[in-house]
């Protein structure tokens, strides 16, 4: 209502001072001077603009969004502030990491203004400030990171570096929404070391398995073999049993020596014999 009251009293005041110098007729001349002063008056923001207003010099206020009334000569607009989520892409270039390995880093960043007054008053330019910020941000992540854990955990870098950004931009009344690392490129000759590493170390692993099954196949053969030593009926049964399979599909004749024909014939029957006398027992 202040400024509503002031607004006409100067328009009136313009009208009157018009009048006594040009005696100009009243409807005429008040109708162009409030049309004039209107056009300079009114001014519109959009839902997502947020205007501040200087008036004589210091803050007046932060308007917007819809209609809203300034006072010409007195009232200045000294910034219009975007608040929709804004992204700005940066870089390093031949950054070092923590084991000295040079690398390129893109990434991007998701940011927006939750104080326009912040934005406007207390730095020059927020947008050139936050893309130095986001540049110097990264080097320092860099420097203190081993090139295996950039690569490696690009999520945990991304966190730590959109809250060292959002440390520094508070104050100027932004807010980071995330940050992005969209790709880390390291020279052509370590990548083929890289590799040849990898390879070396799946080599390796395939090694140890293997070992670990040769091993524990031998005790099974360990533990067979002390099993057949111990039931010699047990070991005629499993060569009757290679004998079936080698021969049920193929069709082909093989000839069995008499002596282990009559050594099965012994064993059996002892073997079955035992076997009933233990259940006898029991």
């Amino acid at each position: 209502m202040n400024q509503i009251t002031l607004l006409i009293t100067v328009v009136f005041g313009g009208i009157g001072a018009v009048l006594f110098l040009g005696q100009m007729p009243l409807p005429g001349l008040g109708f162009a001077v409030l049309a004039v002063l209107t056009f300079f008056s009114l001014k519109m923001a959009n839902n997502w603009e947020r205007f501040v207003i200087l008036r004589a010099g210091k803050l007046s206020g932060v308007k917007g969004p819809g209609l809203f009334v300034i006072i010409p000569i007195f009232d200045s607009i000294t910034a219009v502030i975007d608040e929709r989520i804004q992204t700005t892409q940066f870089n390093a270039e031949s950054a070092l990491t923590r084991d000295t390995v040079p690398v390129n880093v893109d990434a991007v960043i998701f940011w927006h203004v939750h104080d326009a007054q912040a934005a406007a008053l207390n730095i020059t330019d927020y947008r050139q400030a936050i893309d130095r910020v986001a540049q110097t941000s990264l080097r320092e992540m860099i420097g203190a990171s081993l090139l295996s854990a950039l690569l490696a955990e690009r999520k945990s870098a991304d966190e730590l570096l959109r809250t060292e950004i959002a440390r520094k931009t508070a104050n100027w009344g932004i807010s980071v929404n995330s940050v992005e690392i969209r790709d880390v490129a390291i020279p052509v000759a370590l990548q083929d070391a890289m590799s040849r590493q990898a390879q070396a170390e799946r080599e390796k692993e395939a090694r140890v398995i293997l070992g670990s099954a040769e091993a524990a196949i031998a005790q099974k053969f360990v533990d067979a073999a002390r099993t057949y030593a111990g039931e010699p009926a047990a070991l005629h049964l499993r060569a009757m049993n290679i004998i079936y399979e080698t021969t049920k599909e193929r069709g082909a004749t093989i000839l069995i020596p008499t002596t282990m024909v009559d050594s099965m014939s012994v064993a059996l029957p002892a073997a079955m014999l035992a076997q009933k006398d233990l259940g006898g027992k029991a």
